[in-house]
């Protein structure tokens, strides 16, 4: 099922943004401080109100879903990682299976361990540290089963082995056919594990392209205004500034 933004205009955030995002795929957004990121990926999700243009999923204007029918459809998960209840860890996981409405286990209990956290369980959800509450919190999008898993810079609050590790979970999600949307701040993330990158630049598209294309040293110089060069070892590309 494509996931189409057509024509998005949002005052002072986008100009003029279309995009057709194809499931099985993971597809990285990156851009500046303020380039427009994060508004995209809301707009994506069904929760901003733009001022022209629209959001299509399969065949529908998304504005035409009902909210649960949204939900089944899109796991978001937003920059700020806070948690308003302080409920036990598999209670708050459980809560993605809301939009379903049932209390099946096996998404949750899959959930809890694809994100390593099955450990914390029976923890209280407001005492954990930034890392493990961004890690439960996108199990509970996880577990939810959506057919698009849209989140903003899922990586920021985790050490390097848990962002290797999600990164790795994200691609399983995409091979088994569901769509991925991430806001990354991380180019080198970007470049070795999207199919595609989308730049934006003051809330136009800049590039949108596969990850070699679109994070060309050129484009980064050229929207980062940052000289760098891309450093390749094996199959992979590291970022460095000169």
């Amino acid at each position: 099922m494509m996931l189409e933004a057509r024509d998005l205009v949002l005052e002072d955030r986008l100009a003029h943004v279309g995009l057709s995002l194809r499931p099985g795929a993971i597809t990285a957004i990156c851009g500046p401080n303020g380039a427009g990121k994060s508004s995209l990926l809301e707009a994506l999700a069904g929760l901003l109100d733009v001022d022209s243009g629209s959001i299509v999923l399969g065949d529908r204007d998304l504005a035409s879903y009902q909210p649960r029918e949204r939900a089944q459809a899109i796991g978001y998960l937003p920059q700020e990682h806070t948690v308003s209840w302080d409920v036990p860890v598999r209670r708050l996981v459980e809560l993605g299976r809301m939009p379903h409405g049932d209390k099946r286990t096996e998404p949750v209990e899959a959930a809890l361990q694809a994100l390593d956290v099955e450990h914390l369980a029976d923890r209280r959800a407001q005492s954990l540290s930034g890392g493990e509450t961004a890690r439960v919190l996108l199990a509970r999008v996880l577990a939810g089963e959506p057919q698009w898993i849209l989140a903003d810079e899922p990586l920021a609050a985790l050490d390097i082995g848990h962002q290797l590790a999600l990164l790795k979970h994200l691609r399983r999600a995409a091979d088994s056919g569901i769509g991925v949307v991430l806001v990354l701040h991380d180019l080198s993330h970007a470049m070795n594990h999207a199919d595609r990158v989308v730049v934006l630049d003051g809330g136009t598209l800049a590039a949108d392209d596969e990850p070699h294309r679109a994070l060309a040293a050129e484009v980064v110089e050229r929207v980062w205004q940052t000289q760098v060069e891309w450093i390749e070892r094996g199959d992979r590309m590291a970022l460095m500034p000169l």
